[in-house]
């Protein structure tokens, strides 16, 4: 699936406290601290990672490759390879994943979509809390 020793680096930050009305666009990495209004969208051509803090806010649509969630979400989200969903991640939207990973904690007010190709079974991987 998704190597994480492959994962493009991190190259773009919206720090704590911006807020940004308007749709983005990225390539590699990307981190979210702050407020979004509008889409996220990171380009088909090249791996890319989205991470939303615990401290973000997003309302719109987000898509990327791997995408990691400790925040909110109000929207649609379409992960190409995989999604983790952290314990404080709060979902309203509907979610498309090829594979899945949810912390105890996460929740989603939507409905799951996994992404099949030829009608395989998509990957679930249920996070233990290892406390």
């Amino acid at each position: 699936m998704f190597n994480k020793k492959k994962q493009p680096p991190i190259k773009s930050l919206i720090a704590e406290g911006s807020q940004i009305n308007g749709n983005i666009s990225f390539t590699d990495g990307l981190r979210v601290d702050g407020q979004i209004k509008g889409n996220i969208h990171a380009s088909e051509e090249v791996s890319s990672i989205l991470v939303i803090s615990e401290i973000a806010t997003i309302t719109g649509e987000v898509t990327a490759d791997h995408i990691v969630i400790n925040g909110s979400v109000k929207g649609p989200i379409h992960a190409r390879k995989m999604l983790e969903l952290q314990p404080k991640a709060r979902i309203e939207g509907d979610v498309q994943y090829a594979a899945l990973e949810m912390h105890q904690g996460a929740l989603i007010t939507g409905q799951l979509r996994p992404i099949l190709a030829d009608e395989e079974k998509p990957t679930l991987k249920l996070a233990a809390n290892n406390q």
